[in-house]
Protein backbone atom coordinates (compact mmCIF):
# COMPACT_ATOMS: atom_id res chain seq x y z
CA UNK A 1 0.00 0.00 0.00
CA UNK A 2 1.22 3.50 -0.84
CA UNK A 3 1.08 6.30 1.70
CA UNK A 4 -2.36 6.53 3.29
CA UNK A 5 -4.23 9.80 2.98
CA UNK A 6 -7.32 11.10 4.72
CA UNK A 7 -10.11 12.46 2.52
CA UNK A 8 -12.83 14.64 3.97
CA UNK A 9 -16.13 14.48 2.13
CA UNK A 10 -15.91 18.17 1.28
CA UNK A 11 -12.61 17.51 -0.50
CA UNK A 12 -13.89 14.78 -2.82
CA UNK A 13 -15.36 16.05 -6.08
CA UNK A 14 -15.84 12.59 -7.54
CA UNK A 15 -18.27 11.29 -4.91
CA UNK A 16 -21.92 10.89 -5.90
CA UNK A 17 -24.29 10.88 -2.94
CA UNK A 18 -27.23 8.49 -3.26
CA UNK A 19 -30.56 9.11 -1.57
CA UNK A 20 -32.27 12.02 0.11
CA UNK A 21 -30.11 13.81 2.65
CA UNK A 22 -29.24 17.30 3.85
CA UNK A 23 -26.85 19.64 2.05
CA UNK A 24 -24.57 19.56 5.11
CA UNK A 25 -22.33 16.56 4.48
CA UNK A 26 -20.15 16.67 7.58
CA UNK A 27 -21.18 13.98 8.30
CA UNK A 28 -23.07 12.62 5.33
CA UNK A 29 -26.23 11.14 6.91
CA UNK A 30 -27.74 8.09 5.21
CA UNK A 31 -31.43 8.22 6.11
CA UNK A 32 -33.38 5.93 3.75
CA UNK A 33 -32.83 2.42 2.49
CA UNK A 34 -30.82 2.38 -0.73
CA UNK A 35 -28.97 5.56 0.20
CA UNK A 36 -25.18 5.66 0.12
CA UNK A 37 -22.45 6.81 -2.26
CA UNK A 38 -20.61 5.78 -5.40
CA UNK A 39 -17.35 6.80 -7.02
CA UNK A 40 -14.51 5.70 -9.27
CA UNK A 41 -11.35 4.98 -7.27
CA UNK A 42 -7.85 3.87 -8.33
CA UNK A 43 -6.23 2.91 -5.03
CA UNK A 44 -5.36 -0.54 -3.69
CA UNK A 45 -7.53 -0.16 -0.59
CA UNK A 46 -10.15 2.11 0.89
CA UNK A 47 -11.42 2.60 4.43
CA UNK A 48 -14.55 4.53 5.38
CA UNK A 49 -15.04 6.25 8.72
CA UNK A 50 -18.62 5.49 9.72
CA UNK A 51 -20.54 6.61 12.78
CA UNK A 52 -23.56 4.60 13.81
CA UNK A 53 -25.87 4.26 16.77
CA UNK A 54 -28.93 2.27 17.74
CA UNK A 55 -30.73 0.77 20.70
CA UNK A 56 -32.32 -2.25 19.04
CA UNK A 57 -32.15 -1.88 15.24
CA UNK A 58 -28.56 -1.94 13.98
CA UNK A 59 -27.35 -0.56 10.67
CA UNK A 60 -26.21 -2.72 7.74
CA UNK A 61 -24.32 -1.85 4.54
CA UNK A 62 -23.46 -3.62 1.28
CA UNK A 63 -20.26 -2.94 -0.70
CA UNK A 64 -20.26 -3.29 -4.48
CA UNK A 65 -17.16 -3.30 -6.71
CA UNK A 66 -17.70 -3.01 -10.46
CA UNK A 67 -21.34 -4.01 -10.07
CA UNK A 68 -20.75 -7.08 -7.91
CA UNK A 69 -21.52 -7.30 -4.19
CA UNK A 70 -18.34 -8.23 -2.31
CA UNK A 71 -19.56 -7.82 1.26
CA UNK A 72 -22.58 -7.22 3.48
CA UNK A 73 -22.09 -6.38 7.12
CA UNK A 74 -23.60 -5.04 10.30
CA UNK A 75 -21.80 -1.92 11.50
CA UNK A 76 -20.74 -1.76 15.16
CA UNK A 77 -22.07 1.04 17.32
CA UNK A 78 -19.81 4.08 17.57
CA UNK A 79 -17.34 5.82 15.26
CA UNK A 80 -14.64 3.80 13.56
CA UNK A 81 -12.97 2.97 10.27
CA UNK A 82 -14.35 0.07 8.25
CA UNK A 83 -12.32 -1.52 5.46
CA UNK A 84 -14.34 -1.57 2.26
CA UNK A 85 -11.64 -3.50 0.37
CA UNK A 86 -7.87 -3.95 0.12
CA UNK A 87 -5.13 -5.37 -2.14
CA UNK A 88 -6.68 -4.30 -5.43
CA UNK A 89 -4.45 -3.58 -8.41
CA UNK A 90 -2.66 -0.24 -8.13
CA UNK A 91 -3.90 2.54 -10.42
CA UNK A 92 -6.72 0.43 -11.83
CA UNK A 93 -9.87 2.53 -11.70
CA UNK A 94 -12.78 0.63 -10.09
CA UNK A 95 -16.41 1.57 -9.62
CA UNK A 96 -17.24 1.55 -5.90
CA UNK A 97 -20.74 1.73 -4.46
CA UNK A 98 -21.80 1.46 -0.81
CA UNK A 99 -25.50 1.03 -0.05
CA UNK A 100 -27.42 1.28 3.22
CA UNK A 101 -29.28 -2.02 3.43
CA UNK A 102 -31.91 -1.15 6.05
CA UNK A 103 -34.78 1.31 6.08
CA UNK A 104 -35.21 4.26 8.43
CA UNK A 105 -36.24 2.97 11.86
CA UNK A 106 -38.85 5.22 13.55
CA UNK A 107 -39.17 2.70 16.39
CA UNK A 108 -35.57 3.40 17.43
CA UNK A 109 -34.88 7.10 18.06
CA UNK A 110 -31.15 6.38 18.35
CA UNK A 111 -30.88 4.72 14.91
CA UNK A 112 -28.31 6.67 12.88
CA UNK A 113 -25.76 6.10 10.12
CA UNK A 114 -23.27 8.76 9.05
CA UNK A 115 -20.10 8.97 6.96
CA UNK A 116 -17.26 11.22 8.13
CA UNK A 117 -14.20 10.56 5.97
CA UNK A 118 -12.23 8.13 3.81
CA UNK A 119 -8.70 6.76 4.16
CA UNK A 120 -6.80 5.27 1.27
CA UNK A 121 -3.90 5.40 -1.18
CA UNK A 122 -5.72 6.37 -4.37
CA UNK A 123 -7.69 9.14 -6.01
CA UNK A 124 -11.42 9.64 -6.51
CA UNK A 125 -13.06 10.23 -9.89
CA UNK A 126 -16.65 11.02 -10.82
CA UNK A 127 -18.67 7.96 -11.85
CA UNK A 128 -20.33 7.82 -15.26
CA UNK A 129 -23.55 9.73 -15.65
CA UNK A 130 -26.64 7.54 -15.16
CA UNK A 131 -28.96 6.76 -18.05
CA UNK A 132 -31.92 8.11 -16.07
CA UNK A 133 -33.18 8.83 -12.57
CA UNK A 134 -35.89 6.87 -10.78
CA UNK A 135 -37.65 7.56 -7.50
CA UNK A 136 -39.31 4.63 -5.73
CA UNK A 137 -42.06 5.18 -3.15
CA UNK A 138 -43.40 2.31 -1.11
CA UNK A 139 -43.72 0.23 2.03
CA UNK A 140 -42.00 -2.88 3.42
CA UNK A 141 -41.82 -4.46 -0.03
CA UNK A 142 -39.84 -1.53 -1.42
CA UNK A 143 -37.76 -1.43 1.79
CA UNK A 144 -36.69 -5.02 1.18
CA UNK A 145 -38.20 -6.49 4.32
CA UNK A 146 -37.80 -10.25 4.12
CA UNK A 147 -35.66 -10.15 0.98
CA UNK A 148 -32.92 -11.86 3.01
CA UNK A 149 -33.64 -14.95 5.09
CA UNK A 150 -35.63 -18.09 4.43
CA UNK A 151 -39.41 -18.37 4.32
CA UNK A 152 -39.47 -19.77 7.88
CA UNK A 153 -38.10 -16.55 9.41
CA UNK A 154 -40.61 -14.42 11.31
CA UNK A 155 -38.42 -12.07 13.38
CA UNK A 156 -38.75 -8.38 12.50
CA UNK A 157 -35.03 -7.52 12.52
CA UNK A 158 -32.66 -5.51 10.29
CA UNK A 159 -30.79 -8.66 9.22
CA UNK A 160 -33.74 -9.67 7.00
CA UNK A 161 -33.81 -6.28 5.23
CA UNK A 162 -31.77 -5.77 2.08
CA UNK A 163 -31.88 -2.82 -0.31
CA UNK A 164 -29.70 -4.70 -2.81
CA UNK A 165 -32.20 -7.58 -3.09
CA UNK A 166 -35.11 -5.32 -4.03
CA UNK A 167 -36.75 -4.49 -7.33
CA UNK A 168 -35.62 -0.80 -7.06
CA UNK A 169 -31.96 -1.81 -6.94
CA UNK A 170 -32.28 -4.60 -9.52
CA UNK A 171 -34.21 -2.44 -11.99
CA UNK A 172 -31.85 0.52 -11.54
CA UNK A 173 -28.77 -1.63 -12.08
CA UNK A 174 -30.24 -3.05 -15.27
CA UNK A 175 -31.01 0.43 -16.58
CA UNK A 176 -27.79 2.02 -15.23
CA UNK A 177 -30.09 4.43 -13.41
CA UNK A 178 -29.52 6.50 -10.30
CA UNK A 179 -32.35 5.96 -7.84
CA UNK A 180 -33.76 7.19 -4.56
CA UNK A 181 -36.19 5.46 -2.22
CA UNK A 182 -38.90 6.77 0.11
CA UNK A 183 -40.39 3.69 1.76
CA UNK A 184 -41.43 2.50 5.18
CA UNK A 185 -42.64 -0.84 6.50
CA UNK A 186 -46.28 -0.82 7.56
CA UNK A 187 -47.12 2.53 5.95
CA UNK A 188 -49.91 3.03 3.43
CA UNK A 189 -51.77 5.59 1.36
CA UNK A 190 -54.66 6.23 3.76
CA UNK A 191 -53.64 4.18 6.80
CA UNK A 192 -50.99 1.82 8.11
CA UNK A 193 -51.35 -1.96 8.46
CA UNK A 194 -52.92 -1.44 11.90
CA UNK A 195 -55.39 1.26 10.71
CA UNK A 196 -53.24 4.12 12.04
CA UNK A 197 -54.03 7.07 9.70
CA UNK A 198 -50.91 8.95 10.80
CA UNK A 199 -48.44 6.41 9.38
CA UNK A 200 -48.94 7.16 5.70
CA UNK A 201 -46.29 7.98 3.12
CA UNK A 202 -48.09 11.03 1.63
CA UNK A 203 -47.77 12.82 4.99
CA UNK A 204 -43.96 12.62 4.85
CA UNK A 205 -43.21 12.80 1.13
CA UNK A 206 -42.31 16.49 1.29
CA UNK A 207 -39.68 16.01 4.02
CA UNK A 208 -36.13 14.69 3.87
CA UNK A 209 -36.95 11.79 6.20
CA UNK A 210 -39.75 12.91 8.48
CA UNK A 211 -40.67 9.39 9.61
CA UNK A 212 -37.71 9.47 12.02
CA UNK A 213 -38.04 10.75 15.57
CA UNK A 214 -35.55 11.61 18.29
CA UNK A 215 -33.55 14.72 19.06
CA UNK A 216 -30.50 13.75 17.00
CA UNK A 217 -32.53 13.05 13.87
CA UNK A 218 -34.32 16.36 14.31
CA UNK A 219 -30.99 18.16 14.71
CA UNK A 220 -29.57 16.41 11.64
CA UNK A 221 -32.46 17.68 9.53
CA UNK A 222 -34.63 14.60 9.03
CA UNK A 223 -37.80 16.67 9.29
CA UNK A 224 -36.65 19.51 7.05
CA UNK A 225 -38.46 20.18 3.77
CA UNK A 226 -36.97 18.25 0.88
CA UNK A 227 -35.63 20.34 -2.00
CA UNK A 228 -37.20 18.64 -5.01
CA UNK A 229 -35.33 20.92 -7.42
CA UNK A 230 -31.95 19.36 -6.58
CA UNK A 231 -32.85 15.96 -8.06
CA UNK A 232 -35.63 15.53 -10.60
CA UNK A 233 -36.47 11.93 -11.56
CA UNK A 234 -37.43 10.75 -15.02
CA UNK A 235 -39.67 8.02 -13.57
CA UNK A 236 -41.45 7.62 -10.25
CA UNK A 237 -42.57 4.13 -9.23
CA UNK A 238 -45.14 3.95 -6.41
CA UNK A 239 -45.89 0.63 -4.74
CA UNK A 240 -48.41 1.39 -1.98
CA UNK A 241 -51.71 -0.15 -0.94
CA UNK A 242 -50.60 -3.44 0.61
CA UNK A 243 -50.90 -2.07 4.14
CA UNK A 244 -54.21 -0.33 3.46
CA UNK A 245 -55.45 -3.78 2.42
CA UNK A 246 -54.02 -5.44 5.54
CA UNK A 247 -55.91 -2.96 7.73
CA UNK A 248 -59.25 -4.54 6.74
CA UNK A 249 -58.31 -7.54 8.89
CA UNK A 250 -56.93 -5.63 11.90
CA UNK A 251 -58.66 -4.17 14.97
CA UNK A 252 -59.78 -0.57 15.09
CA UNK A 253 -57.03 1.96 15.74
CA UNK A 254 -57.74 4.29 18.65
CA UNK A 255 -55.66 7.19 19.99
CA UNK A 256 -56.53 8.00 23.61
CA UNK A 257 -54.89 11.42 23.51
CA UNK A 258 -56.94 12.75 20.59
CA UNK A 259 -59.91 10.39 20.67
CA UNK A 260 -59.39 9.60 16.99
CA UNK A 261 -60.51 6.22 15.65
CA UNK A 262 -59.89 4.48 12.34
CA UNK A 263 -61.01 1.16 10.88
CA UNK A 264 -61.01 -0.22 7.36
CA UNK A 265 -64.20 -2.30 7.37
CA UNK A 266 -65.55 -5.32 5.57
CA UNK A 267 -69.18 -5.91 4.61
CA UNK A 268 -71.16 -8.82 6.05
CA UNK A 269 -70.25 -10.86 2.97
CA UNK A 270 -66.57 -10.40 3.77
CA UNK A 271 -65.84 -7.99 0.93
CA UNK A 272 -64.09 -4.67 1.63
CA UNK A 273 -66.52 -1.87 2.42
CA UNK A 274 -67.18 0.23 -0.69
CA UNK A 275 -66.83 3.46 1.28
CA UNK A 276 -63.34 2.42 2.41
CA UNK A 277 -62.35 1.48 -1.13
CA UNK A 278 -63.50 4.91 -2.27
CA UNK A 279 -61.31 6.46 0.41
CA UNK A 280 -58.30 4.60 -0.97
CA UNK A 281 -59.24 5.55 -4.52
CA UNK A 282 -59.37 9.22 -3.56
CA UNK A 283 -56.10 8.88 -1.60
CA UNK A 284 -54.31 7.48 -4.64
CA UNK A 285 -55.55 10.30 -6.87
CA UNK A 286 -54.63 12.97 -4.31
CA UNK A 287 -51.14 11.55 -3.76
CA UNK A 288 -50.46 11.43 -7.50
CA UNK A 289 -51.45 15.10 -7.69
CA UNK A 290 -49.01 15.88 -4.87
CA UNK A 291 -46.21 13.93 -6.54
CA UNK A 292 -46.83 15.69 -9.84
CA UNK A 293 -46.71 19.09 -8.14
CA UNK A 294 -43.09 18.43 -7.22
CA UNK A 295 -42.06 16.46 -10.30
CA UNK A 296 -43.31 18.14 -13.44
CA UNK A 297 -41.72 15.92 -16.08
CA UNK A 298 -41.60 12.42 -14.56
CA UNK A 299 -43.64 9.48 -15.79
CA UNK A 300 -45.67 8.10 -12.86
CA UNK A 301 -46.10 4.33 -12.47
CA UNK A 302 -48.25 2.95 -9.66
CA UNK A 303 -47.68 -0.79 -9.25
CA UNK A 304 -49.40 -3.18 -6.86
CA UNK A 305 -50.17 -6.85 -6.27
CA UNK A 306 -47.01 -8.60 -5.04
CA UNK A 307 -48.72 -9.54 -1.76
CA UNK A 308 -52.33 -9.71 -2.90
CA UNK A 309 -54.91 -7.75 -4.88
CA UNK A 310 -57.47 -6.74 -2.22
CA UNK A 311 -57.54 -3.05 -3.18
CA UNK A 312 -56.25 -3.27 -6.75
CA UNK A 313 -59.49 -1.98 -8.26
CA UNK A 314 -59.44 1.06 -5.96
CA UNK A 315 -55.84 1.88 -6.87
CA UNK A 316 -56.48 1.46 -10.60
CA UNK A 317 -59.55 3.67 -10.22
CA UNK A 318 -57.53 6.31 -8.38
CA UNK A 319 -54.94 6.40 -11.16
CA UNK A 320 -57.72 6.73 -13.75
CA UNK A 321 -59.38 9.54 -11.76
CA UNK A 322 -56.11 11.42 -11.49
CA UNK A 323 -55.48 11.15 -15.23
CA UNK A 324 -58.99 12.34 -16.09
CA UNK A 325 -59.15 15.16 -13.57
CA UNK A 326 -55.63 16.43 -14.18
CA UNK A 327 -55.39 15.75 -17.89
CA UNK A 328 -52.16 13.88 -17.25
CA UNK A 329 -51.47 11.03 -19.66
CA UNK A 330 -48.10 10.18 -18.10
CA UNK A 331 -49.55 8.13 -15.22
CA UNK A 332 -49.95 4.36 -15.39
CA UNK A 333 -51.22 1.46 -13.29
CA UNK A 334 -49.28 -1.82 -13.36
CA UNK A 335 -50.69 -5.01 -11.87
CA UNK A 336 -47.77 -7.08 -10.56
CA UNK A 337 -48.09 -10.82 -10.08
CA UNK A 338 -48.52 -12.12 -6.53
CA UNK A 339 -45.46 -13.90 -5.15
CA UNK A 340 -45.70 -17.68 -4.81
CA UNK A 341 -43.49 -20.62 -3.85
CA UNK A 342 -39.77 -19.89 -4.03
CA UNK A 343 -40.47 -16.18 -4.57
CA UNK A 344 -41.52 -15.86 -0.92
CA UNK A 345 -38.82 -14.78 1.51
CA UNK A 346 -38.74 -14.06 5.23
CA UNK A 347 -41.88 -12.81 7.00
CA UNK A 348 -43.99 -13.88 3.98
CA UNK A 349 -42.55 -10.97 2.02
CA UNK A 350 -40.96 -11.15 -1.43
CA UNK A 351 -37.56 -12.80 -1.49
CA UNK A 352 -34.92 -12.19 -4.14
CA UNK A 353 -36.81 -14.18 -6.78
CA UNK A 354 -39.98 -12.22 -6.09
CA UNK A 355 -38.14 -8.93 -6.49
CA UNK A 356 -36.50 -10.15 -9.68
CA UNK A 357 -39.93 -10.88 -11.15
CA UNK A 358 -41.20 -7.41 -10.22
CA UNK A 359 -38.08 -5.77 -11.65
CA UNK A 360 -38.59 -7.64 -14.92
CA UNK A 361 -42.24 -6.54 -15.17
CA UNK A 362 -41.33 -2.91 -14.52
CA UNK A 363 -38.45 -3.10 -16.99
CA UNK A 364 -40.80 -4.29 -19.72
CA UNK A 365 -43.22 -1.46 -18.93
CA UNK A 366 -40.46 1.16 -19.02
CA UNK A 367 -39.29 -0.21 -22.36
CA UNK A 368 -42.83 0.27 -23.69
CA UNK A 369 -42.87 3.89 -22.47
CA UNK A 370 -39.47 4.72 -23.95
CA UNK A 371 -39.75 2.93 -27.27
Amino acid sequence: MAEEKKFLLSEIEGLRVLGRTTKDREPLVLFWTGSGFETEYDGTELWCEFETDYVCFEQWIAVMINGVQVSRQMLPRGRQRVCLFRNLQIKKRNHIKVIKEVQAMPEDDAAFLGVHAFYGDGAFFAPKEPSCRIEFIGDSITSGEGSYGSAVEEDWIPMWFSATHTYPYLLSERLRAEYRVVSQSGYGVCCAWNNNPQNVIPAFYGQICGVLGGERNRRLGAGQPYDFTEWQPDYIVINLGTNDAAAFDQPEWYDEASGLRKKMRREENGQPCQECLEEIRHGVSAFLSEIRRHNAAAKLLWCYGMMGDVVGSAIAGGVADYKEQGGDNEAYYIRLNEITGSQIGARRHPGLLGHQAAAEALYQKLCELVY
